[in-house]
């Protein structure tokens, strides 16, 4: 697959994921907090050390596999270290908690299925119908985390994720100045979010990304319709 151009809206944004995975996964002896979830990331060996890698992609794959299978976040502890074949004390060097792996491992399942995937313009119905493909193949994973015990962290965190291409496309639709367009980008990333947690929860089984995608993109040629209109009136 072609990598994207460095100064791409999807270069920038798959740089932004991998500095949010490393704030959630890599720091060492550092705490962070997402959406009231405690992040407790300890001294780790050797960052190269392969026995640290696999026992974290276990746990990934682990949190991924049981939830996926339940449709619920009402996991325990006990039961995600059992299938990842690690202890307890394992998980909690890793993560800190029960809820941080699970909002990790969101990321995770992103970062490796879902963005290097999305066409080079972010912005275009295309994008749309590949976010909501990946969501709806995913989808007893994704309505479980983003409705379960820990559906607000978890949707902070996949806000921070696209956060950054959301800002670029309000400034560069709507010809906002970069503190509007972060606070439009933001709004529209957590509107997103809301949307999609509740074509998860409630829509017709099979998901449509087709007519998901069209939905999403009919709000958007209004706004930027009036938006135009607002800018031809000033004149």
């Amino acid at each position: 697959m072609r990598k994207p151009a460095r100064d791409s809206v999807r270069y920038r944004a798959e740089h932004e994921l991998q500095h949010t995975l490393s704030v959630t996964l890599v720091y060492l002896g550092s705490t962070d907090n997402i959406g009231g979830v405690e992040i407790v990331l300890p001294v780790e060996p050797e960052a190269g050390d392969r026995r640290v890698r696999r026992s974290k992609t276990a746990l990934l794959a682990a949190t991924i596999q049981l939830i996926s299978e339940r449709g619920s976040t009402e996991v325990s502890v006990t039961e995600l270290a059992e299938v990842a074949d690690v202890s307890r004390r394992v998980l909690y060097q890793h993560f800190g908690s029960r809820d941080a792996l699970i909002v990790a491992a969101a990321a995770d399942l992103l970062s490796r299925e879902l963005i290097p995937h999305l066409p080079p313009n972010l912005d275009t119905r295309e994008s749309t119908v590949v976010m909501a493909g990946h969501m709806a193949a995913n989808r007893s994973f994704y309505r479980a985390i983003l409705t379960g015990s820990c559906s607000y962290a978890t949707a902070r965190a996949v806000s921070q994720l696209f956060s950054p291409f959301a800002t670029t496309d309000a400034r560069e639709s709507f010809g906002l100045d970069e503190e509007l367009a972060s606070e439009v980008g933001d709004y529209f990333v957590g509107a997103t979010v809301t949307a999609i947690a509740t074509w998860l929860a409630d829509g017709p089984d099979p998901l449509d990304p087709e007519e998901f995608a069209y939905r999403m993109q009919r709000i958007r040629s209004v706004l930027t319709s009036e938006q135009r209109a607002s800018a031809d009136s000033a004149r």
